[in-house]
């Protein structure tokens, strides 16, 4: 007896959507004479050690020398308001920026050149922020956006993402002498216990479950901590399995858009944002025996057809069909570290291609923290000796 499989009329119009967009956007026509795996290490050589040399004079900035006076926590507390207070404190927030923009720029100097100058300084950050007993901070945002009554919003959590890039720099520290093993240990251990705090706080859990770039923060920054320990598969193959699970169906549509982003006031800004962090996630979660980057929903949603949507409005702005951002629209898109990644995943050439032209940094703070990954070198290399 043969088995017959029914269908529905909206799964079969869904299917034939998707189908569709894989098979005939511009994104999906192969260009040729392009790689789909550039030099990252000579495209951004000038720009690292640029970057690099800046920061050899900037001395570590951890949370205990910036005073949080309406802080409920310990002077090693992280701690921000939401901007419905009169005058919010953002110190915190932007001092974690600057070690994100920091630490990754010296990690990827030493990459480049093997100069223990450019390690020892990031090292001198790392013990800072994460092992001196004095100064190092609490590994949880219990206090991030604490709103105008006193209680914390998951949206806080967000503000931490840019750790996820430090914790990609420590297995390129750790190569050089500069990171002892007893530091590297205790680093280790921060970001461990970091992710026990995503893993277990109320106030994490709901931003994990939140179905727009906030989740995408969390998963990013939980699989960045999970994958500095290797040895332990069991909290990355969780990660993999939410995503498959529960991530591509709660944020993307058939036809590969995001429909939560859509309608913030931002909306081409932050559906940007949102690719780049699942993308970031996607690379950390994959293995040599598995490739997140594949997983696909029997009706159309994955990451494949987010790219295919995305791209033709990342390489010409104007063609955006939806509302264009309340701030900032014509200073997009930047040189999205997505498109890099999914070059490599999906042998698009055409998008390392559009990668390659793009605008690497940007001075303007709002956008800049919406802009996750800032040194590729970290994520397309693996750590050598």
């Amino acid at each position: 007896m043969v088995a017959v499989m029914h269908t529905t009329r909206r799964h079969f119009c869904s299917t034939a959507a998707a189908f569709f967009l894989t098979t005939q956007l511009p994104a999906q026509t192969p260009s040729t004479g392009s790689s789909t795996r550039p030099n990252v290490a000579a495209l951004d050589h000038d720009r690292i050690l640029a970057a690099a040399d800046h920061y050899l004079t900037q001395p570590p900035a951890p949370l205990t020398t910036l005073p949080s006076p309406d802080s409920p926590g310990t002077p090693q507390d992280y701690f921000s308001q939401s901007t419905d207070s009169p005058a919010p404190f953002t110190a915190h927030r932007d001092a974690l920026l600057s070690l994100a923009h920091i630490v990754p720029a010296l990690a990827s100097a030493w990459v480049i050149t093997k100069d223990e100058r450019y390690a020892q300084h990031a090292v001198a950050h790392l013990q800072a922020w994460f092992v001196s007993p004095e100064t190092s901070m609490t590994p949880s945002l219990e206090y991030a956006q604490v709103a105008a009554s006193g209680k914390a919003r998951p949206e806080g959590v967000i503000e931490a993402v840019h750790l996820a890039e430090v914790a990609q720099s420590i297995p390129f520290l750790s190569t050089s002498e500069a990171l002892t093993e007893p530091t590297l240990d205790a680093v280790t251990k921060w970001f461990t216990s970091y992710l026990e705090w995503l893993n277990t706080s109320r106030t994490a859990g709901l931003a994990r479950d939140m179905r727009d770039h906030n989740g995408s923060s969390w998963l990013l920054q939980a699989a960045a901590c999970a994958h500095l320990n290797l040895k332990d598969d069991r909290a990355l193959t969780a990660l993999r399995h939410q995503f498959k699970a529960s991530t591509i169906r709660a944020q993307i549509t058939y036809d590969g858009t995001f429909p939560r982003e859509l309608t913030t006031p931002n909306p081409y800004r932050n559906s940007l944002f949102n690719l780049d962090l699942l993308a970031g996630a996607c690379e950390l979660l994959t293995t040599r025996f598995e490739t997140v980057w594949d997983y696909e929903l029997q009706d159309g949603p994955s990451m494949r057809i987010v790219l295919a949507r995305l791209f033709p409005y990342i390489a010409r702005r104007g063609s955006w069909p939806y509302k264009a951002d309340a701030a900032f629209f014509n200073e997009l898109p930047l040189r999205r570290p997505a498109l890099l990644f999914a070059a490599r995943a999906y042998n698009r050439p055409e998008y390392a291609d559009l990668w390659k032209t793009l605008p690497p940094d940007t001075d303007n703070p709002e956008l800049d923290r919406t802009f996750p990954i800032r040194q590729p070198l970290l994520w397309v290399t693996r750590p050598r000796p």
